[in-house]
């Protein structure tokens, strides 16, 4: 049977597009990116109904969100130095009178990293009503961004993260007496994920025309219990499968995507996860299995996620 005819077949097992349009707007795209983020750039969209910071600060790379912090401490403090500057360094008291601007500036800066910690050594104050109305602004100011920084700390601390890897390629493979497309995942840190299942879409566009059609593929096993070690994800690829006699360059015409939805239950967070990952076909090995990582070391299992993507010749069945 050609692939063209096993789509007309399966025509009916599609379903819908998952949120993801069914028209494409080129020759090839990509709906989901490697790292299981969204290939989606929205446009023409207010500031302000675009922006959420919560989201970006927890969400941003730990060293990016670490130097926000420190950058605004700075940019902060520099602000009310700077102020101090115009009030007058003479209604700080106990603040050196003599020396450059520059030396005036730092003596500044350090009242006012005092202040906004609420910390306060005692050696400057402020007299008069302007420098005291500054310094009451200051304080706070800095309680209520100390407080929103802890819990932006805290946010990013008890925000669940799935820690699952999937391999970088796919493989077409022997599977028993037929073929099957397959990939791996693994859980890399100590945390156990329980009730693990894994749902795998296929988006193939159709003969001739700008829309995508969206097939559930069934898989050889699509729930686990525990995951402490691999797992290896096949669908069987019988002549109930959309992918029946399907080939290498069947899927670059119809700039297929196959896309990788888990969900699991975070023992340490108690809540459930999600995972995401896709696989284009330039992503795929053809007549690859991939090798065995699980070994026996004295008392203990071992398995060598380093070679999550190792791979072997295995010649395909006809």
């Amino acid at each position: 049977m050609s692939s063209k005819n096993a789509s007309k077949k399966y025509i009916k097992k599609k379903y819908n597009d998952l949120g993801l349009g069914v028209k494409e707007v080129s020759g090839v795209y990509r709906t989901l990116n490697k790292d299981g983020t969204f290939n989606v750039r929205k446009t023409n969209i207010p500031f302000w109904q675009r922006v959420n910071f919560f989201h970006s600060l927890v969400s941003m790379p730990w060293p990016r969100f670490l130097g926000l912090i420190l950058i605004g401490y700075f940019v902060i403090n520099i602000l009310f130095a700077s102020i101090y500057m115009l009030v007058g360094v003479e209604h700080l008291t106990g603040m050196k009178q003599v020396g450059s601007t520059f030396e005036q500036f730092m003596e500044a800066f350090f009242f006012s990293a005092q202040t906004i910690t609420t910390l306060g050594y005692g050696r400057v104050a402020p007299i008069g009503l302007m420098a005291n109305i500054v310094a009451a602004t200051e304080s706070m100011l800095g309680l209520l961004s100390f407080a929103l920084a802890t819990g932006m700390l805290y946010g990013r601390f008890s925000k669940p993260n799935v820690t699952v890897k999937y391999s970088e390629h796919a493989v077409m493979a022997p599977y028993q007496n037929i073929n099957g497309f397959m990939f791996r995942v693994v859980n890399v840190q100590e945390n156990q994920l329980l009730e693990a299942e894994v749902t795998v879409s296929l988006s193939l566009r159709r003969e001739q025309s700008e829309l995508r059609d969206f097939f559930s593929l069934d898989l050889e096993r699509s729930k686990v219990i525990f995951l402490p070690s691999v797992w290896t994800v096949v669908h069987p690829i019988s002549d109930q499968s959309p992918l029946y006699n399907f080939t290498a360059d069947d899927l670059d015409a119809k700039d297929a995507e196959f896309i990788v939805t888990m969900k699991a239950f975070d023992e340490s967070f108690s809540q459930t996860v999600y995972s995401r990952c896709s696989y284009k076909p330039a992503e795929i090995k053809w007549g690859q299995k991939f090798v065995y990582l699980v070994t026996q070391e004295k008392d203990k299992i071992t398995i060598d996620v380093g070679r999550l993507d190792e791979t072997y010749d295995a010649p395909l069945h006809p």
